[in-house]
């Protein structure tokens, strides 16, 4: 359910804030929490659901970004041929 925490309904998995942490260290958090979640919540968007099952349950976006790359565009020796 990471895709729901790209709508800031849930928290995603991010490093906590310091003990009296500033307005400014807030903001930041949060910003980076969303832009992490949104990233991934708009791959996920973008596949078909059969390419979703396979991607959901990985982590970050870059490694669903790397998964979608290689399946999609192969690996040297594919696009050797």
């Amino acid at each position: 359910m990471r895709w729901i925490s790209g709508k800031q309904l849930k928290k995603a998995d991010i490093l906590p804030l310091p003990t009296n942490p500033t307005m400014a260290q807030i903001k930041i958090h949060k910003e980076s929490k969303a832009k992490k979640s949104k990233a991934n919540a708009y791959l996920f968007a973008s596949v078909v659901p059969t390419i979703f099952s396979r991607v959901m349950s990985l982590k970050t976006a870059k490694v669903v970004w790397d998964y979608l790359k290689e399946e999609y565009e192969g690996d040297e020796r594919v696009r050797g041929m």
